[in-house]
């Protein structure tokens, strides 16, 4: 029998890296025609994107942290989707560093470029 009381202890016991991957997977079975994150050699430098998209979870980092919320970024995109930018929350949260170190690289790159 399912008790909601009992599901939400256990989810607020997971670590954060824990509950991204329980994001992820809960995404993945309500939305089963989403791939999620992938990375594809070639495609944006080879950077964690939303599946079939050229954006990357970096740039919704940052722009949330500039301020946009995530009905915002869906009207910018209106090609994606909620659940799209789930996976995106979920990634961000597992892969810190890697996502860390891209905003950087993006960083670094727009002062190349002044």
């Amino acid at each position: 029998m399912f008790v909601k009381e009992e599901l939400e202890a256990q989810l607020l016991a997971l670590t954060p890296a824990q509950k991204a991957e329980a994001i992820q997977i809960l995404t993945k079975t309500l939305n089963k025609g989403s791939l999620g994150i992938t990375k594809t050699p070639g495609v944006m430098g080879g950077e964690a994107c939303i599946a079939k998209t050229r954006l990357p979870v970096w740039l919704f980092v940052s722009l949330r942290r500039q301020g946009a919320n995530d009905a915002e970024l869906l009207q910018f995109y209106p090609h994606i989707s909620a659940a799209d930018l789930v996976n995106v929350w979920a990634y961000g949260d597992a892969h810190t560093e890697e996502i860390e170190q891209a905003l950087r690289d993006q960083d670094e790159a727009m002062e190349d470029e002044v």
